[in-house]
């Protein structure tokens, strides 16, 4: 997962610095407790842990519906991107903080210091992209992070995404907190589940062929409506 504030869209402004990033702090230290907090004070537990350990059951079914070549938008410590690269097929992390980029090469893995709104490597050639620990919210705006994976995508390339495991379709303002007063900066996010997601993919031109659910955590397969050329007129 990728929670710093600069992974949104362009002149969404900078890092963090890592001292005072409770993102970052947890990325080097590999543990919790780190949170999502809404402008009411709401708080999300973020699991650091799991992110940071080897794929896990549910990891494995998102992983063996990879197909080609795998770009991970927002790879936070790379443990997806570690576990594709060992199917032998070309993969690629990338996520804007420094610190899970560090943690990621630390796997082994191919990874970028990158927003997926920044120009990427292999741009229309990518056959699977992966958007897992709730990244279908970064940037706040799911249908522009949509129509960015479209173009990330080879023909006949496929989006594996995770919802949030109940019904909720939000946009926030949310910051990272550590519990112990650190905070990080604001940012713009979106919390999606399954139907919000079904509903999000129609609108950005997006179908669902496929949903799962596996260890408590929703799983869908999207492809990109190909829809038929204009007709030529003499």
């Amino acid at each position: 997962m990728s929670l710093v504030a600069r992974d949104a869209p362009p002149l969404a402004g900078g890092t963090a610095v890592w001292g005072g990033d409770p993102y970052a702090r947890a990325m080097v230290r590999g543990r919790g407790p780190l949170y999502l907090r809404r402008d009411d004070g709401w708080l999300l537990p973020l699991e650091v842990e799991r992110w940071c350990a080897p794929p896990d059951e549910a990891d494995r079914t998102l992983l063996a519906r990879c197909r080609g070549s795998v770009l991970d938008i927002g790879c936070g410590p790379g443990r997806l991107v570690a576990g594709a690269a060992r199917a032998g097929e070309p993969v690629l992390g990338v996520d804007v903080s420094p610190a899970a980029v560090a943690r990621t090469k630390g796997t082994g893995a191919p990874v970028l210091c990158r927003s997926v709104f920044d120009r990427l490597p292999g741009e229309g050639r990518w056959g699977t992209a992966l958007l897992a620990d709730g990244n279908i919210g970064i940037g706040g705006d799911p249908g522009a992070l949509l129509h960015r994976v479209s173009q990330l995508l080879a023909p006949g390339g496929r989006l594996l995404a995770e919802a949030a495991p109940h019904e909720v379709d939000e946009r926030l303002n949310v910051r990272v907190e550590d519990g112990r007063g650190r905070r990080g900066r604001d940012f713009q996010w979106a919390r999606l589940g399954p139907a919000a997601l079904r509903a999000a993919a129609r609108a950005a031109g997006w179908t669902v062929t496929e949903e799962w659910s596996a260890a408590g955590r929703h799983f869908a397969t999207l492809v990109p409506v190909l829809l038929p050329a204009p007709a030529e007129h003499n």
